[in-house]
């Protein structure tokens, strides 16, 4: 599989190379700026190698926050299933609804794949392999179970990547991921704001689910995220409270950024995207504010922000 870098936010190394200055603020991801609190681990965490009770007890709670008793199999993140997901069937078409993350296409290709992009869910019908984000990133594009549900039969495997769901519990395939032609891609990290922990989950058939836990080893999940990520699951409180934040902060954001004269075009209750005039000269403007952003490649005028974390920060964006 080709080693070649491809863009993403979260680069703030190069940020820091290009403009100078140490206090940063990162936006440039969808990641929860407000992370769960993380709990004193046990030893063991650390020193031991993981066992298979805690996995069993990181995927029960998995299983009970996504209200789906469908295989799973957790692994490092649900980047390690992107990479996975081409070694699921023989190389052949696929098919990606864009613009979307990039990884997707990018790690189908390097894997002998076939690659077309098209721009909605009819799109995919006829491909070996049918990839959408829902909701999308980075627009914020989301489909209805229905209409998914719909694609199943007429895509030999749909992959349906669920890395931004969870503030949206009513779009997700969680509980249909059993259904054969169907895997659902869950993150961890983001909206927990735990993206180092390296934690995420793939849900489907159990042939698929099996393959994946082939493919990912005997030790697919460190000790510290299978204790973390099993409280962080359990906590049914926290979910709550932090979803009705990010939604009511997402609106909060987009009155900042139109009031700025950014027009707000999409996004979820982790990120939002705005139209502006020029995205390459908006990025610069908040980077020498020490607020780092996301632009695309394929647009000159998309900004992606993700949402500020406490109101020191929530200080330094509106005071822009």
């Amino acid at each position: 599989m080709s080693g070649q870098a491809r863009d993403h936010g979260g680069n703030l190394d190069w940020a820091k190379a290009r403009f100078g200055g140490t206090d940063w603020i990162d936006l440039s991801t969808g990641i929860n700026r407000v992370p769960y609190p993380v709990p004193t681990l046990s030893a063991a965490a650390f020193a031991a190698l993981p066992t298979k009770s805690a996995m069993q007890t990181l995927l029960a709670a998995a299983a009970d926050a996504y209200g789906t008793a469908a295989p799973m199999v957790a692994l490092g993140g649900a980047q390690a299933a992107i990479q996975m997901v081409p070694l699921l069937r023989r190389p052949g078409l696929a098919r990606v609804v864009c613009p979307t993350y990039n990884e997707h296409a990018a790690t189908l290709r390097a894997c002998g794949w076939q690659v077309e992009e098209v721009s909605s869910l009819a799109g995919l019908a006829g491909a070996d392999v049918g990839i959408v984000v829902n909701p999308n990133n980075p627009d914020g594009r989301h489909w209805s179970r229905a209409e998914l549900m719909a694609l199943v039969g007429s895509v030999g495997l749909l992959v349906v990547d669920e890395s931004f769901a969870d503030p949206m519990p009513l779009e997700s395939l969680a509980t249909d991921a059993g259904c054969p032609g169907l895997l659902v891609l869950r993150s961890f990290g983001k909206f927990y704001g735990l993206a180092g922990l390296r934690l995420g989950f793939a849900l489907g058939a159990e042939a698929d689910v099996a393959r994946l836990s082939d493919l990912a080893g005997p030790w697919p999940v460190s000790g510290p995220a299978l204790e973390v990520g099993a409280m962080a699951l359990s906590d049914r409180e926290w979910a709550v409270e932090t979803t009705e934040r990010l939604v009511a902060e997402a609106a909060r954001l987009d009155e900042v950024c139109v009031r700025f004269g950014w027009q707000a075009i999409g996004g979820t209750p982790l990120f939002r995207l705005y139209d502006t005039p020029d995205a390459s000269e908006a990025q610069g403007f908040l980077a020498r504010a020490g607020l780092w952003s996301r632009i695309f490649p394929y647009s000159a005028s998309w900004v992606r922000l993700g949402l500020p974390g406490g109101e020191a920060e929530w200080a330094r964006v509106s005071a822009l």
